[in-house]
């Protein structure tokens, strides 16, 4: 059955006017129709309906997936105790026994974070075949880094102050540089995330926390509310 998304806002984030109440619908893997909500919901009123908050856009871009995933450690929430709960590199990561199947179960959190923020690419050279395999079975993209982005770079987009890489595509970076366009179109790969933001000002300065849904390829894999 399509799915009609709805949202208080639909941004195409490449430049083109954003749409009031706009929609997509999504059948299957693919985007139907993109438009505003009433005119979509009155030419397939059989579509089942998922009305989100906040702005409708293409999903972000993270520009650090191998360092990430593949320079960084995603503690099992079994060994919060002993690890904690956030990402670990440097003589952290050094301390660790890492096989290929602890580097697959560490990018399968990893990419699930990725998904809490809206993220549905990442850049940067893969190598580790257990992480490939995670990112490809999510459903990510991989995409050239973006110019201007130096690799383990600290400062915009790259790490925190004790040198995890930063898991928000916006950290430090405008949603103009980390939105992936262009926007789903009519026969394209239905991908794209929702935030509950008013508009793009308020979500470069709220930040990925406030997705509420991922969609990768037709399938709702993340969901906030």
């Amino acid at each position: 059955m399509p799915t009609l998304h709805a949202a208080d806002l639909l941004v195409a984030g490449d430049g083109r006017p954003p749409v009031p109440r706009g929609a997509v619908l999504v059948d299957g893997r693919t985007v139907a129709a993109v438009g505003p909500y009433e005119e979509l919901a009155a030419a397939h009123p059989a579509a089942r309906v998922r009305r989100w908050p906040g702005l409708l856009a293409p999903g972000l871009l993270n520009p650090y997936g191998s360092e990430l995933l593949e320079h960084a450690y995603h503690p099992d929430p079994r060994e919060a105790d002993e690890l904690g709960t956030e990402p670990l590199v440097g003589e952290a990561l050094a301390a660790l026994l890492m096989t290929d199947a602890r580097w697959g179960a560490s990018a399968r959190r990893g990419v699930q974070r990725m998904l809490a923020h809206g993220t549905v690419a990442v850049a940067g050279e893969l190598r580790r075949p257990a992480v490939v395999d995670a990112v490809r079975r999510a459903g990510l993209s991989v995409e050239p880094r973006p110019a201007g982005v130096a690799a383990g770079a600290a400062g915009e987009g790259g790490a925190s102050s004790d040198g995890v890489p930063c898991l928000d595509p916006l950290g430090g970076r405008s949603p103009a540089k980390a939105l992936v366009t262009p926007f789903p179109s009519r026969g394209s790969t239905a991908t794209f995330a929702v935030f509950d933001v008013p508009d793009e000002a308020a979500l470069g300065e709220r930040g990925a926390v406030t997705c509420v849904a991922t969609v990768l390829a037709g399938r709702l894999v993340h969901r906030r509310r």
